[in-house]
Order: C-alpha cells, then structure tokens, then sequence
C-alpha cells in the first residue's frame, strides 16, 4: 500500500467511493466487500470489493489488487475480471449481510447493532475486519443508545442467522443510488435480506425499484409483502407498469390486490388490463402531462417541471378539452417542449399545437408503435379511442421495455470470448 494508506478502513464509508486505475482513469465504484468468516470467532479475512463499472455490472476485483485507499479514492492495479460477481460458499457481504446485524458482547452477553465494520491490514499483508462499531439499545424514552467500537473478538452472534434483521445502516449507503442501480443491488442480495431491504424502503422508493427490476424477481418480492403494503407500493407505480405486474402474479391475487387499493388507481389498471401485453393499451401510461388549449406557455413549463414526470413524458404536453383526466375530451394535439421554449410565456397552447401528429389506436401492435417513434423522431406519442378522446400514452422506453429481451437488466452482465482478463483466482484467496 502507499505511504498515504490509512490504517483502518471503515467498510460502510467506504461504499460509493470512486474507483481509478494507476493512470488516473475511473473504474467504477465501490459496493460492498466479501469476505469469509473463520474458526473460533477470529476477524474475518476481506477477499475482495464489488465494484459497479458502467452498465451497472458488479465485479470483482480482489484486495491483492488494491494499491490504495485513499480519501474519496480507490486505486487498483492490473487488469479486471469482467465477469459479473456471485458470491460463493462461505462468502458474504459485508455490508449487505452484517450491518444491522443483532449480536452480543461476549462481556456481558449485552445485544447491540452493527452499525460499521473496520478492516485493518495485518503484518502478513492481509486485510481482516477486526474493528465492528456498535450502537447498544436505548434505554427509557431514548430512542438511540450509546455507540462505540469493539474488536472483533468481543462480540459474538454474527454467524447466527437473525430472522428479521434490521435495514438502516445498510439502506444509509444506498440512498444516493438510482431505482435501477438500487434494483441491481437487491438482485446480488440473499432472497431474504432482498425482502428485508424492500420491507424498509418507503412506498413510492420501492415502486421506483420494482419497475426496474426483472419479471421474476418483482413478481417474488411483491409475494413477500402484506396484502395493504402490496396494494399501496402498486398504487405508486406507474399504471402500466403496475399493470403489467399484475398480469404476472396470477388472476386471483391480483384481484384480492386491486380490492385493496384507492378506486381511483384501481381502475386505471382495470382499464390497462383490459388490453393485450404488447398492444399499445397495454404499454401506455393512463397518466400523460394534459392542458386545455386555453392554458398559457408559462403554464404549461411549470407543468413540466415537477419532477415526478418522467423525461419522456415531458417531452410533450398533450393537448385536449375537458375533462382532462384519462379517457379526456377531444384530444386537439401536441405542444412539443422545444416549441415551449421559443415563444412567450403568455402565449397559448392552442394556437402552437402540432395537429399533424396523429394518434394510434390502443389496439395498435408492437412494431407499429415502434415503427412510429422512429419515423418521427418522438419520445411518446398518444393512444386514443374510436372518438378521439385520449387514453394515454406511450413513451419510447416503455417500447424498449417490450423491444427487449427477457432479463435484458442483466443479460449485459455476461462474459463475451474476449472480454474477461485474467486476474488472480478468488479460491487462492480463501482461507
């Protein structure tokens, strides 16, 4: 290590710290650690970091190759392994399977939480966790006992396995991550701390995962949620894709969910459901950004700046009579975003709307919808029935979604002939 290596490295700080070559270039970012535990409560050796490069593939790169570990850095040597990491027999990870952990002082037998775990390099060049920071239980109207840190050797339990083990420190390292990144940090969980993880996410957090997530792994965590909490995290979620998650968990349990969510939300997905999967009623949202065309410019920014719009969605506001809830009045057009940004704030919507961009029809098929986004260089485009009035729309990543192939989230994580460089074997690692 450099002479400007630190002694102890706490493993939670340390997630999210950017990752560089010696030339200076980034790698990627740091996850988590493995390591493996050992005999008679001695400090757990660190095999290695799981490292996110682009395209959200997590690696392994092992702790031989680490040459620094600096503030706000990490620096490795050689070439990496591109191969997606699993973890293997007698591995685990540290931050996604022992923080939160209860466990006891050896002292007193005292339950305490992990809240970090330190590692150390040893004499003999390797790096062990021998330093664990533990916060005791409050005690009378304190919600937040004292914190301290203990060695290794002082605590014991972290073999055992805790039913329901606790999520706040782990969720503390992962809160700057996207809904897609998070959605991959959960697939490289164990089936039950993924349920854990999902159980301490909030309502619309976890709508936002699951929408990212593969068709398997969503329909096996929504299974694992209480009937209330299932209905609410469906009612945060974009219609269609809550529609499609409930073609997939079977007619009865998706029924017994929509009797318990908000009428409002459950008969949008009614309405969705009604469409077949690859039709363009069954890809659209029942929420697109809708105007009256007596509504101005300003109006209409303003509009498209709330943040709960998705980039696609604003692209465009639709233009109708009222109502302007889905189904609306007479769909009139569209007011492209560029357009909003040329002319005056006072102007009005109906006197920019572009009539020339027709509307499909729900029933229309995959290739038609995509055939059109591509002739016309759009992100949405609206669906309406047989009397004009708009249903929704489709936007381009809803097609891609379609377009795509099963597990496209992580089939970029797989190997091609020449992609994978040697590195030093993780079995030469172990203990």
């Amino acid at each position: 290590m450099s002479g400007s290596q630190i002694n102890r490295v706490f493993l939670a700080r340390l997630a999210g710290t950017a990752v560089f070559d010696p030339n200076g270039d980034p790698v990627g970012k740091v996850r988590d650690a493995v390591a493996t535990l050992r005999t008679n409560n001695q400090p757990p050796r660190i095999l290695g970091l799981v490292v996110e490069v682009p395209l959200r593939r997590k690696v392994f790169v092992p702790i031989t190759r680490v040459t620094s570990i600096e503030s706000g850095a990490v620096v490795i040597t050689g070439l990496l392994n591109m191969r997606r990491f699993d973890t293997r027999p007698g591995e685990i990870l540290v931050l996604g399977e022992l923080l939160d952990r209860s466990i006891t002082i050896v002292e007193n037998g005292d339950p305490v939480v992990v809240e970090d775990m330190g590692m150390e390099l040893n004499r003999g060049g390797d790096w062990l966790i021998t330093k664990v920071h533990i916060m005791r239980k409050g005690r009378g109207i304190r919600r937040k006992g004292a914190t301290s840190t203990l060695a290794w050797e002082d605590l014991a339990g972290f073999a055992q396995i805790e039913k329901d083990q606790g999520v706040l420190n782990l969720l503390s390292t992962l809160t700057t991550l996207r809904a897609a990144d998070l959605a991959a940090v959960l697939h490289d969980l164990a089936p039950k701390r993924r349920v854990e993880v999902a159980r301490g996410l909030n309502d619309e957090r976890l709508a936002d995962v699951l929408e990212e997530m593969d068709e398997s792994a969503r329909v096996a965590l929504l299974a694992e949620l209480e009937g209330e909490r299932a209905a609410d995290v469906l009612g945060e979620m974009d219609p269609d894709d809550a529609a499609d998650l409930l073609r997939e968990i079977g007619d009865e349990r998706a029924q017994a969910l929509i009797e318990l969510m908000e009428p409002e939300d459950a008969e949008d997905l009614l309405r969705l459901m009604n469409y077949e999967d690859y039709s363009a009623g069954g890809m659209m949202t029942t929420e697109p950004l809708v105007l009256p065309a007596d509504a101005t410019i300003a109006e209409a920014l303003a509009a498209v700046r709330q943040s709960e719009i998705s980039p696609a969605l604003a692209s465009q506001v639709y233009v109708c009579r009222s109502p302007l809830e889905t189904p609306t009045g007479r769909f009139i057009g569209i007011a492209h975003l560029q357009r909003l940004l040329r002319e005056p704030p006072a102007t009005l919507l109906g006197s920019i709307v572009d009539t020339d961009t027709q509307a499909l029809n729900p029933d229309a098929s995959l290739n038609t919808v995509a055939s059109y986004l591509a002739s016309y260089n759009l992100l949405s485009v609206p669906v309406v029935d047989s009397n004009e009035r708009l249903l929704g729309a489709i936007t381009v990543d809803d097609v891609l979604d379609h377009l795509l192939p099963e597990n496209w989230r992580h089939t970029h994580s797989n190997v091609s002939k020449g992609e994978a460089s040697h590195v030093i074997s993780r079995s030469n690692l172990e203990v």
